[in-house]
């Protein structure tokens, strides 16, 4: 005898703001929300040391400890939270269809509507005193760590319009950047360009690239290459931020939802709703612009209305097929 596959009504992939924030919302409409939490449980705030600019924290707080709060906001109101990796899915394109979703590889089961909030990945070099030094004055997102080096000399690679936003932005708090392109021009549009060549405490090295980031425990310096006449120069600095691009989390999802040429979910304007009946996007995974905490949770909150209304939508169709089998017996 087969085992029974487990039957969700509400499932939410990631344990983000956005997926935490479904499962409140989620929680609260009776939809017995079940998180699987991900290779990363809290997602990327969870290697955040702090945390200023989210709304209710008037002292900022420690991104791990904001998570499990967070966490232990939806428990409260009856979510589920297991840990477990999304691996494989098949998804129905038929309205009230059955999603069915492997976890860990091995264990299959269905749901009647699925929050997507797996996030997005930074890039990043891929160097040990790199990622040694996350946490440490390397981040990922000047917007949300570069007022801690308000008036201090900092670091960012990138070429990019996202590199040269940042850039431009550390430039007005900090005290002197300097923006490290590999090539010998940057991608960036002619009027982001502009801006970069228009800020005099920005400097920008093309052909350079990072050979070590320099720190025990913090970064102090950085000891940069030239990738053409192979020279090396030192320079210090007590922030680096790496602008080379983000990776959303939806190679699963390939082939079946809709995205853009980058692999971002593309969700209908003003909702969060995919080309795929009952399934649903929030968070980074489908927002490419913002990528702040507050602005997934925002999302979070939009997917767990709109998956409400879905399910009711079908309960109401089936409730009005009930009564006109009624009236015709």
């Amino acid at each position: 005898m087969s085992e029974q596959i487990e039957r969700i009504k509400c499932l939410i992939i990631g344990s983000g703001p956005a997926g935490y924030t479904a499962a409140i919302y989620a929680a609260r409409a009776d939809l017995s929300p079940v998180v699987y939490t991900g290779m990363e449980p809290g997602g990327q705030l969870t290697t955040t040391t702090e945390v200023e600019n989210f709304p209710g924290y008037p002292n900022g707080i420690d991104g791990p400890k904001m998570m499990n709060e967070l966490q232990a906001q939806a428990e409260r109101f009856g979510t589920d939270v297991r840990i477990g990796m999304a691996t494989k899915v098949e998804l129905s394109t038929k309205e009230g269809g059955i999603h069915k979703v492997q976890i860990d590889n091995k264990t299959w089961i269905e749901a009647e509507s699925i929050i997507i909030s797996t996030g997005a990945s930074a890039k990043y070099l891929g160097l040990e005193s790199e990622q040694r030094l996350r946490g440490g004055g390397v981040s990922a997102c000047a917007v949300c760590d570069g007022f801690f080096y308000k008036g201090q000399d900092v670091a960012i690679v990138g070429g990019g319009d996202t590199a040269a936003e940042e850039a431009t932005y550390l430039a007005k708090i900090c005290n002197k950047v300097t923006m490290l392109v590999r090539r010998g021009e940057m991608r960036a549009s002619k009027a982001m360009q502009n801006r970069v060549f228009n800020t005099k405490n920005l400097v920008v090295k093309f052909y350079t690239e990072i050979d070590e980031v320099l720190g025990d425990q913090v970064v102090e310096g950085l000891r940069m290459i030239n990738n053409q006449t192979k020279e090396t120069e030192e320079i210090q600095i007590t922030g680096l931020f790496i602008a080379i691009g983000h990776k959303p989390n939806t190679d699963i999802f390939k082939g079946l939802i809709d995205m853009d040429i980058t692999g971002y979910i593309i969700t209908e304007a003003k909702t969060t709703k995919t080309n795929i009946p009952g399934v649903f996007a929030s968070g980074d995974v489908q927002d490419k612009e913002y990528r702040q905490a507050v602005t997934a949770a925002g999302t979070g909150c939009m997917a767990a209305l709109d998956a409400e209304r879905y399910l009711a939508s079908l309960e109401g169709d089936e409730e009005e097929k009930v009564s006109e089998e009624e009236f015709v017996n």
